[in-house]
């Protein structure tokens, strides 16, 4: 997309718009050149999206035909109303991830949405979604059980035997626990799964591949980096996700490139439509929605990637790619950015200890779910603490409060080199307190569950 282009709509259509560029002494006339659009003031939440009425944010001052709601860290409600015009622009991405990966245009597949229903970002967007790709000629069907279990296990053995493959799309740890807990014919199925909202790891990937019998996790597993401001902004390609796996493993040169100790989400954008900037380690996307933003200013952490200058860092580590991708550029974003833990000086991420509890030897026995402290004892000494959820079944026990402990640890050691230079080895191995499932004081169920304390 031309941001300029985008810069003059917005402010002759947008009232809200017009009022911050006056706001700020900007004359739109003067805004002719990329370096002039680079200049221009950020939108964000608190200076702009919040400050206006809902009809003047929107174009002409006129509200589009769907609402949906979220809430920030406020808990304080934000509308963002949609249009049909929004919904094929994000269609375009579920169709890239239907079409190259899952291979949907000549398979029957059903389209099962676990996201929440409702007033919230992600259930009935998908769903439309979805239904724009049946109108397109995919012989798609769409069911939407949304975060009802009873409904899941209903729907799923009936409709399921009907088509070729099966899509579940939701929140990654949802569908994991789903999988996980249900006695459900799974490979019979050829499941695939879409996810948003949270990053997981490769190994996370590995290990639901293989216990929801998807047979090729590159292709078989995507993730959609969206937000409420604006849909998804980008998407998870077999390219992509290739390129994280190979980084993955390669702590080292992860580290070059992303400068934390941590993996991001890695996907694939299309400038035709979005146009993103970093600004200080953070993210500043342009789009044309149902609320039209210019250099808005979501806050998450990460940064732009040319796709030449990716291809080319990897293939300087030894990397040869074997899919066939699109040249786009990419977008990475961090997750959970706000909540790590510092601990003896190091900034301790809970992706970190997602990997620790995705290792062989402990993930049949935890569900992946944990909150991460750094705890003080009475004599004030500082540790790191790790409240974990045990599989439904499983009973705490020292040995495998030992087991997780040390695959923490190992991973930890692997992963985070500050950790590994600042904290003293005596402090170094976390103290792990084993949960059953459910626990109503740390993994109460049905509620959004937040990694860190």
């Amino acid at each position: 997309m031309d941001p300029v282009e985008l810069f003059h709509q917005v402010a002759a259509t947008v009232p809200a718009y017009r009022r911050f560029l006056a706001e700020h002494r900007v004359d739109p006339a003067t805004v002719v050149t990329l370096d002039d659009f680079a200049r221009l003031p950020m939108t964000t939440k608190d200076t702009y999206t919040r400050r206006h009425p809902l009809p003047d944010l929107c174009r002409d001052g006129v509200i589009g035909d769907l609402i949906a709601v979220s809430s920030g860290s406020t808990g304080a409600p934000a509308f963002w109303p949609r249009s049909v015009s929004d919904e094929r622009v994000v269609a375009d991405r579920f169709e890239e991830v239907f079409r190259d990966s899952f291979d949907a245009r000549g398979r029957r597949t059903l389209a099962v949405v676990c996201f929440a229903l409702g007033t919230w970002v992600g259930g009935l967007f998908t769903v439309n979604c979805c239904r724009h790709l049946a109108e397109r000629g995919y012989p798609i069907t769409v069911v939407a059980p949304g975060t009802d279990r009873r409904e899941i296990l209903r729907v799923l053995p009936e409709l399921a035997p009907y088509f070729d493959q099966v899509v579940l799309l939701g929140y990654p740890p949802f569908l994991k626990n789903v999988i996980d807990t249900e006695d459900l014919p799974w490979a019979d199925w050829d499941v695939k799964l879409v996810t948003a909202g949270e990053v997981f790891s490769e190994e996370w990937r590995a290990l639901v591949a293989e216990r929801a019998g998807i047979a090729d996790p590159v292709r078989g597993i995507a993730s959609l980096y969206g937000t409420a401001d604006a849909g998804v902004l980008g998407n998870e390609t077999a390219l992509s996700v290739e390129l994280r796996r190979f980084l993955a493993a390669r702590p080292g040169p992860a580290r070059e490139l992303f400068g934390e100790s941590r993996l991001p989400t890695l996907v694939q954008y299309d400038p035709g439509v979005r146009f993103f900037e970093e600004h200080q380690g953070t993210l500043l996307f342009s789009g044309d929605n149902g609320v039209p933003l210019v250099r808005y200013h979501i806050a998450d952490e990460g940064g732009v990637l040319a796709y030449r200058e990716l291809l080319d860092f990897v293939r300087g580590h030894g990397f040869e790619t074997r899919q066939e991708g699109p040249e786009r550029p990419f977008v990475y974003v961090f997750g959970r950015s706000h909540f790590t833990v510092s601990y003896y000086g190091a900034n301790v991420y809970p992706e970190n200890i997602a990997v620790g509890l995705e290792q062989p030897e402990v993930s049949g026995v935890v569900t992946g779910k944990f909150v991460l402290e750094a705890a003080e004892d009475q004599r004030h000494d500082r540790h790191l603490t790790v409240t974990v959820e045990l599989m439904p079944g499983e009973k705490p026990s020292d040995e495998v409060a030992q087991a997780v402990g040390a695959s923490i640890l190992a991973q930890l050691l692997r992963l985070n080199s500050e950790f590994a230079a600042y904290v003293p080895a005596g402090r170094q191995m976390p103290f792990i307190r084993l949960r059953e499932s459910g626990d109503p004081e740390y993994f109460p169920p049905g509620a959004k569950h937040r990694y860190t304390r």
